[in-house]
């Protein structure tokens, strides 16, 4: 768990007390307890006609220069199939339509930012191939043979599981 020194919403130190069988920072003046939740996340899956699948290249301050699916965090107020849809033409120029769910992971990668991810099955409706947001290239790939420098672990996950042919969820 990240260290929480201060409450934020009282400004107060904070303790480390058990609540609800773990440790979490509360606040012993206004009673403020820390309950830390995962992001969510999306990610959409594209395959070409060659069964390759969509992958970008990173840039920016999270894992530049590796290789990922499309993917991002969803807004506050965003439906998370907005966001997948959002995120894809972000990153790839590609609108598609969602089609179903293929993988809901749990990300623990980054110590800091535990997140839950959820990859979308989609086919292409529109757009142009063109990088962009978090990305600075646009690739195919055959899932058995991905980018060597993949951003998340969860990745290779999913793309074992299309290389191999089996429904995920």
């Amino acid at each position: 768990m990240p260290a929480t020194t201060h409450c934020p919403a009282c400004g107060a130190g904070t303790v480390e007390r058990e609540r609800g069988g773990r440790p979490r920072a509360i606040c012993p003046g206004c009673g403020y307890v820390l309950w830390q939740n995962p992001k969510a996340a999306v990610a959409v899956i594209l395959r070409d006609e060659a069964g390759r699948v969509l992958m970008v290249r990173r840039v920016g301050t999270s894992y530049p220069g590796m290789w990922c699916i499309p993917c991002g965090n969803i807004e506050w107020d965003e439906d998370v199939r907005e966001a997948a849809r959002r995120e894809m033409i972000e990153e790839s120029g590609w609108e598609v339509e969602l089609e179903r769910v293929y993988a809901v992971l749990s990300n623990f990668h980054d110590p800091e930012a535990h997140s839950v991810g959820i990859w979308f099955v989609a086919r292409r409706t529109g757009g142009d191939e063109r990088a962009g947001g978090d990305a600075s290239e646009v690739g195919w790939f055959d899932p058995r043979t991905p980018p060597e420098l993949l951003a998340f672990p969860t990745d290779r996950v999913v793309l074992d599981a299309l290389a191999a042919g089996k429904p995920f969820v």
